[in-house]
């Protein structure tokens, strides 16, 4: 064999694994996915699914750019006999190989659950379980269970209050007894023993501050008036007066297109309108949040018994309150604001 034969087999030889390793390269590393698309894609393969079950999920939302290359190395990585439950994201900037690996090895990606102005419970179990594969159903019957509420030191009117509005990263896959669980554990790191001893302090329980901070929060969104708005309804309830909280009768009446509570609305009869009973309600009239439940457990020591919202002069409602010790000042107020209201013609 001469020597140029040898160089010329090298070479060739060379070349054609150069080639190979070109196009195996290409083949692993070029983004496949959601090109040009605005925004990465979460795949959920549920409990059960086969290989074909991800592909007609990928093939049914555009995901794969090129079908052929990632089938390919789908298959020589084993990919059809480990498919495992969860929620992966696609990035448009992952190739096959890397998108093969996450799906083989079952790395997830977290859900980000994130909920707050949430007013019912139905509210918020839909809000959840769209997030998670045990779903709404799941979740709301287990809500509504009395023993599954008194498992975690609540009731069935009051459970939603062990939902701390934050953001949170769980599992797509989490079981809900585990959710649950995780729900409580954040609620117990957020009452510590300084919180806890604030409410005894207080005369209240954890439950009871917390329906007390769903009024407040229902009041105002204003954060610095929060502990003042807190003070107001404490000193009612130390007078055995009735908290007259216009967001409780709006949530008796499950009509949050109120604007305005006249007497036709604080007649009705129903154990969350203030008007017509003493103390709190038996149950939050939405999640609180943890500003709220801080004000409360901070409220602000002052005489005021009324509170309403505040008009500035071209009659604007600003959003914060004007506050008053006597019913003579505030029937001033009050006086004020419902004609601001006639003004806006709201009714």
């Amino acid at each position: 064999m001469s020597r140029n034969f040898q160089i010329g087999l090298f070479v060739t030889v060379t070349v054609i694994i150069t080639s190979f390793s070109f196009y195996f390269w290409q083949l692993a590393k070029t983004p496949n996915f959601q090109q040009g698309k605005d925004k990465d894609f979460a795949l959920l393969i549920p409990a059960g699914a086969t290989y074909e079950t991800v592909l007609d999920s990928l093939k049914k939302n555009d995901v794969v750019n090129d079908q052929m290359s990632f089938r390919f190395l789908a298959k020589l990585l084993d990919l059809p006999e480990k498919v495992k439950p969860g929620r992966y994201v696609l990035t448009r900037k992952m190739g096959n190989l890397e998108a093969i690996q996450k799906l083989r090895n079952g790395s997830q990606d977290a859900v980000r659950l994130t909920f707050n102005n949430i007013r019912l419970k139905e509210d918020l179990v839909k809000r959840i379980g769209a997030k998670f594969a045990f779903g709404a159903d799941t979740l709301g019957r287990l809500l509504n269970d009395p023993l599954v509420c008194q498992k975690y030191g609540f009731d069935t009117t009051n459970i939603v209050s062990m939902f701390l509005p934050n953001t949170y990263e769980i599992f797509w896959t989490t079981k809900v007894d585990k959710f649950l669980g995780r729900m409580h554990d954040e609620y117990n790191k957020f009452w510590t023993p300084e919180r806890i001893a604030k409410a005894k302090a207080l005369g209240y329980s954890k439950a009871e501050v917390s329906v007390m901070a769903s009024i407040v929060d229902a009041e105002t969104n204003r954060t610095d008036e929060m502990p003042r708005i807190a003070g107001v309804y404490l000193n009612r309830i130390k007078q055995s007066m009735p908290l007259q909280a216009d967001p409780t009768v709006i949530f008796a009446w499950r009509d949050f297109s109120i604007k305005r509570v006249t007497s036709k609305y604080s007649a009705l009869n129903s154990p969350y309108n203030t008007y017509r009973v003493l103390g709190l309600p038996p149950g939050p009239i939405n999640i609180p949040s943890t500003d709220a439940i801080n004000a409360v457990l901070n409220a602000e020591q002052h005489d005021y018994l009324y509170f309403c919202v505040k008009i500035d002069p071209d009659g604007k409602l600003l959003g914060y309150h004007d506050f008053a010790v006597t019913y003579e000042d505030h029937l001033k107020n009050a006086k004020i604001y419902q004609e601001a209201l006639n003004k806006l013609n709201i009714k």
